[in-house]
């Protein structure tokens, strides 16, 4: 194909879409509800909140009503607000009866499918190892604002991941550097899965759903070589120096 063939078969500024939609993965803070009307609810969740301020400005937010979904629902439009007030930003429900779903599409909600908890009030479905495929290795830095997902299996980093950067992988997260940024392991719900690094400076640490911020580490392994693991609905961070 000649040149002038060459730009006639592109397509013009009216023929090129306008927009492109792809999937993505992002951080999500899912608040969990067992007792929304309670009214040491919102006092607590400030309490929280001033923990790790950065985290949680403006931070999407998941309303997981599972607990509470054999319950006639809550004015959603209304508690969404007040938690607009303290700058978090409702995006969606997980684990909602249909009452519950008609009541978010009223808030403007969207619908999340079912999250690392059934919906009440069928038990918990017992954890399923997650079948791995070959791990990924990177073995550059990951600068601030990049985002590394091993969609079938493990993710093993052979350098530092910085501020701001993103790793996460269905399996294992490997880190054999300086961990500064944020990590996710187990993230189609595998809640075997481990994180390991050589240096911890993490902003956020996740397994299967279940995570904790900075803040929250103890600061005695600030710079160790760490594993963390879930048990049950808390991390476990320890040091393997």
């Amino acid at each position: 194909m000649g040149r002038a063939e060459a730009e006639a078969a592109r397509p013009t500024e009216a023929e090129r879409p306008p927009f492109q939609v792809r999937g993505s993965l992002h951080t999500l803070v899912t608040l969990r509800l067992l007792e929304p009307d309670h009214p040491a609810l919102m006092p607590q969740l400030l309490r929280k909140i001033a923990y790790a301020p950065d985290f949680y400005r403006d931070a999407p937010v998941v309303l997981d009503v599972g607990p509470v979904a054999a319950r006639p629902p809550i004015d959603l439009a209304a508690f969404c607000a007040r938690l607009r007030e303290h700058r978090l930003v409702p995006v969606g429900v997980q684990n909602a009866s249909p009452p519950w779903l008609e009541e978010a599409r009223r808030a403007g909600l969207a619908v999340f499918g079912e999250g690392g908890h059934a919906t009440a009030p069928n038990p918990r479905p017992a954890a399923v190892p997650v079948a791995r495929g070959a791990a990924h290795t990177v073995r550059q830095p990951v600068r601030g604002g990049q985002q590394i997902v091993a969609t079938a299996g493990d993710l093993v980093v052979t350098a530092s991941v910085g501020h701001g950067a993103e790793v996460a992988a269905v399996g294992h997260v490997h880190v054999y550097g300086a961990l500064r940024g944020r990590a996710f392991a187990g993230i189609e719900g595998d809640e075997s899965a481990m994180i390991f690094c050589d240096r911890l400076h993490a902003e956020l640490l996740s397994i299967a759903g279940v995570y904790t911020v900075a803040e929250e580490l103890d600061p005695a392994l600030s710079g160790r070589r760490v594993v963390v693991s879930r048990r049950g609905e808390r991390l476990v961070v320890e040091p393997l120096d």
